[in-house]
């Protein structure tokens, strides 16, 4: 069996000492030259080990202070389903109810963006075309545990009251809801998750390190004659946040 890397086998040390409460949450560790010095290893074995254990959300990293045991914080559950769309709310808002946690979410709405590329090929539209842009940070209980950035064709809602995905009467009310209201059906959903490592402004948003483990959902609704009505790209942090699909199965 192939052996360890040193930084690995180091950030079992680490990690043992942390449950073994030397350091209790919130506390700050040793300086990397110290911890190198005592335990007869390099500074770079340090680092890596500490970037390790911050990316599983044991430590925590603090610009400019040092790095400090991660303050106990219960991973979020986030599921997708059916069921969170048909309930007529946004499925966060759902979601943190359902666990008794208070829902917020920070929105920027900008209209008629040009489509790039990517998001053009993803809504079956040129590029270029004119999309409505909400960024999104979600909270539960104040602390952030998503990010979201969705793109409707401008086309398909402008002049009328859903246009703004968070303003009017159906503000926050999510897509399949707006959808109906201008009489479309959104009949099917289709998401593609896949881990990544959060960039510097994500990680900054999200209050992690900046590499640390993300998952990454690519996430496109349809209405009922297959044409995108609207995609989204979603990141939650790993250490923080658990995904979990529930597909219905029938009799």
């Amino acid at each position: 069996m192939r052996e360890q890397p040193p930084y690995l086998r180091f950030a079992d040390v680490l990690r043992k000492r942390v449950e073994g409460q030397e350091w209790m949450p919130g506390e700050r560790l040793p300086s990397r030259a110290q911890l190198a010095q005592e335990c007869g290893v390099s500074e770079g074995v340090v680092r890596r080990a500490q970037e390790a254990l911050i990316e599983q959300g044991v430590l925590t990293g603090r610009a400019g202070s040092g790095t400090y045991v991660a303050e106990y914080r219960q991973r979020v559950r986030l599921v997708r389903s059916p069921d969170r769309e048909r309930a007529g709310e946004s499925p966060f808002h759902v979601d943190m109810a359902a666990l008794g946690k208070r829902a917020t979410s920070e929105t920027r709405t900008d209209g008629m963006v040009p489509a790039p590329p990517d998001v053009a090929a993803r809504l079956d539209i040129s590029e270029g075309d004119y999309c409505v842009r909400t960024t999104y940070e979600f909270l539960a209980d104040g602390k952030p545990v998503q990010l979201m950035v969705s793109w409707e064709p401008y086309s398909i809602t402008a002049g009328s009251l859903v246009v703004l995905p968070e303003g009017g009467p159906l503000a926050g009310k999510g897509v399949v809801r707006r959808m109906a209201e201008i009489g479309i059906t959104v009949s099917r959903a289709e998401e593609r998750p896949e881990a990544g490592h959060a960039d510097a402004e994500e990680a900054n948003l999200l209050g992690i390190q900046r590499g640390a483990l993300v998952m990454r959902i690519r996430r496109t609704y349809f209405s009922d004659d297959g044409r995108p009505v609207e995609t989204a790209d979603i990141v939650v942090p790993t250490a923080h946040t658990e995904v979990v699909y529930e597909v219905p199965i029938k009799p």
